[in-house]
């Protein structure tokens, strides 16, 4: 299928379909443990690598395209249409019994994301989009979000450890949060990149901050908030690409309000 005849409307269809089906055993395995040690402290459990494996096997039978997931790879991300998939975002949270757990998969077109799909199976919200909108919502179009006012607005972060080291330190993130609060009182924190864009796109959230650069985390997420009318570019504004290494997601107006906000927190590299 040449992409630029490409019926995305029907393989958002499709992969609904499948990931209905993925959703229940999803559910089932909720507080499942580790069963894969990762980088860190991060962990898969059986249920991650079940998921991938079916989602896998039924988006290629039934579309015909590639898929790229975090458990196992896959097609090259650089193709010219690739499946991008978090069988479970949120691994910690899924793994305490937490809701604030998420399915995400992401079609990207050469790179950039052409159609988003969003599933909290724990609260039943699925949050589907193609290029150029509306945001569907449980199956209902939603409109294009306003323009709210930051300081009476919810707004995402990621999560950290005040002592972390690396490409954004903890105190630089700290430096964030603490510079967001003096403009918002209420930041929250999910963590769930997923989970954060697709409230980003249904207005739960006016916009969130995140640290991260897995094309896993925000394939589906960026296609949701752009649908909605929302935007996504990494920390210095640019907009949102595979290769990025941190994402500021919000809606008009907002979305501005938190690159300056980030951008006063100074340098990464001044927190090392």
């Amino acid at each position: 299928m040449a992409p630029g005849t490409t019926d995305l409307t029907a393989l958002v269809a499709t992969a609904a379909t499948i990931l209905d089906a993925a959703a229940i055993p999803f559910v089932a395995g909720r507080g499942a443990e580790s069963a894969v040690r990762k980088k860190g402290n991060d962990f898969a459990t059986e249920v991650d690598l079940a998921i991938e494996r079916h989602v896998v096997e039924a988006l290629t039978t039934a579309t015909g395209i590639g898929v790229h997931g975090e458990e196992f790879g896959g097609a090259p991300i650089d193709s010219p249409l690739v499946w991008v998939l978090d069988p479970i975002d949120g691994t910690f949270n899924y793994a305490a019994g937490s809701s604030m757990a998420a399915i995400l998969l992401g079609l990207l077109r050469d790179g950039e994301p052409v159609a988003g799909l969003t599933w909290l199976p724990f609260t039943g919200d699925r949050y589907t989009a193609i290029v150029g909108g509306p945001l569907y919502a449980n199956g209902v179009a939603q409109e294009p979000l306003g323009t709210p006012v930051l300081a009476d607005s919810l707004v995402g972060m990621g999560t950290f450890n005040v002592d972390w080291r690396g490409r954004f330190p903890g105190r630089y993130r700290l430096a964030v949060l603490e510079n967001l609060s003096r403009q918002c009182s209420r930041p929250r924190m999910h963590g769930a990149t997923g989970v954060d864009l697709a409230y980003v796109a249904d207005g739960i959230l006016s916009g969130a901050i995140t640290f991260g650069d897995h094309v896993w985390d925000y394939a589906a997420g960026v296609a949701l908030v752009r649908a909605a009318g929302g935007i996504v570019t990494d920390l210095d504004g640019k907009p949102w690409t595979p290769a990025s290494l941190s994402a500021v997601a919000g809606a008009p107006g907002v979305h501005e309000q938190l690159i300056d906000i980030v951008k006063s927190a100074g340098e990464p590299e001044d927190y090392r």
